[in-house]
């Protein structure tokens, strides 16, 4: 008694314990998660507060951002109508170990889909997948668009339809960003070898008769645009801006440059201007470009100019006004489960946690891949540092992490691509070039695939 008299004693002339509920709920807001934990152990009370499920979901929209809660509970609410537990979904997120694949299409049925290829482009934007060009048999290209809803069936097989707009012109290795409703569309290589530098914006429209429209228009980027092109990486940035980095030039030259497309409200017009920095990635193509949110974007692998696959790991950093690219070393010997670490043709995907999920792609021997692998760059220090003082064994500690994969088991393959939807727990995986049965007419039994299938990062909600 004499102990419990004392403890009470000691909280009640603390300071702390007179500061409103909703206040601390406020200066836990601000925390990071291990100093929220730590104030979860000082007593019951805060222990109510700090693992409540109100303020973790408010830890989760700082972290995530609100789309993604929004769609997260969305999805919440149509499968199980419960809350969500928010402390435990935040730690499952962060030890996530393992994801389930499950095929989305049905050769057998009556359904109408894309036809296979290769190095095209897949969006997920407005609550549909937009499909468009890539090669195809015969080193074709392709200038289909093609449109479907997904809406809440995320397993369901999709009610794809074609978009009879006749541009943008054939391509494939063109690069297509979402920046808001929109789509923006830069570049890529005919079936003639004709590199483009074109940019296309596009948008989803919704018609009470006609239902799910389409189109396509030209961009107006006034007299300065990036070199023709094919095969380089582009996204958004800030929401707002596009960013394009590499690629093939039109005498064949892998390229090392990086431009910015700046865009005008409603997406009008636009203005590209390029950015010249030391150090910067070297020249390269089939690699990618990933915005991970704040002021950061990833650019990870790709085929270098002596035709070699890369490994290296670079970010793109915007933050108090300048623009710089900052190089992440680490050793190779050490990455973890004997990871093949250089490819080229492989997608890298913004996930739920600001991580990126990276899948397939080929090796210098052209061995296709079917690992699943999550690169997390939060574990980086501050990019504030200088490059030469990050310690590579820590952060490859932390950089990577193999996962496991269930369910369906999609061949192994390269130049596909791959989107999410908007609570980063989703990605479609369609097409790209998969190993095939040897044909005289095949030499190295490759094929263009048709498959489309979905991951679901494995989550007990």
């Amino acid at each position: 008694m004499a102990e419990s008299s004392s403890n009470t004693t000691n909280s009640g002339s603390s300071p702390i314990f007179h500061i409103a509920q909703d206040h601390l709920f406020s200066i836990l807001l601000l925390l990071p998660i291990d100093s929220v934990l730590s104030f979860a152990m000082t007593c019951r009370r805060f222990r109510t507060l700090a693992y409540s499920d109100t303020l973790w979901e408010s830890i989760c929209r700082r972290v995530w951002g609100h789309a993604s809660v929004d769609a997260l509970k969305s999805s919440a609410d149509t499968t199980h109508n419960h809350q969500l537990p928010w402390k435990k979904l935040y730690q499952q997120v962060y030890h996530l170990d393992s994801v389930s694949c499950y095929r989305l299409s049905n050769p057998d049925g009556d359904e109408v889909f894309p036809s296979p290829r290769a190095s095209h482009s897949l969006n997920f934007v407005s609550g549909c997948l937009v499909l468009f060009g890539g090669g195809c048999e015969g080193g074709r290209h392709l200038d289909d668009t093609w449109i479907a809803y997904i809406g809440n069936d995320i397993r369901r097989i999709l009610n794809w339809q074609r978009i009879n707009s006749g541009v943008p012109s054939g391509r494939f290795g063109h690069s297509c960003a979402v920046i808001g409703d929109y789509l923006v569309l830069f570049g890529g290589i005919n079936d003639r070898g004709l590199r483009q530098n074109d940019t296309w914006v596009g948008q989803v429209g919704f018609h009470e008769t006609f239902g799910i429209t389409f189109s396509w228009r030209l961009l107006d980027v006034g007299p300065i645009a990036p070199p023709p092109r094919g095969a380089h990486a582009g996204c958004c940035i800030d929401n707002k801006r596009m960013l394009i980095h590499g690629g093939i030039s039109l005498s064949g030259l892998r390229l090392g440059d990086t431009w910015i497309l700046d865009l005008s409200e409603n997406l009008h017009f636009g203005t590209w201007r390029e950015i010249v920095t030391h150090p910067a990635p070297p020249a390269r193509s089939g690699h990618t470009l990933t915005y991970t949110g704040g002021t950061q974007t990833v650019l990870f692998g790709g085929r270098g100019l002596g035709y070699e696959v890369l490994n290296d790991v670079w970010l793109f950093d915007t933050s108090e006004g300048h623009l710089r690219w900052i190089q992440l070393l680490f050793e190779l010997q050490n990455v973890p489960e004997g990871f093949s670490l250089p490819r080229v043709g492989h997608s890298a995907t913004l996930i739920l946690g600001g991580r990126l999920l990276i899948y397939g792609g080929e090796d210098s021997y052209r061995h296709r891949k079917d690992d699943f692998w999550v690169l997390d760059i939060s574990s980086v220090p501050s990019v504030k540092m200088q490059p030469i003082t990050l310690n590579p064994e820590r952060l490859l500690t932390n950089m990577w992490k193999r996962l496991k994969s269930k369910g369906h088991k999609p061949n192994r393959r390269s130049f596909h691509r791959a989107c999410a939807d908007h609570s980063g727990r989703y990605l479609y995986v369609y097409g790209g070039m998969v190993d095939g049965l040897m044909q005289p007419a095949e030499s190295f039994g490759l094929r263009f695939d048709g498959d489309l299938f979905l991951v679901e990062l494995v989550l007990q909600l």
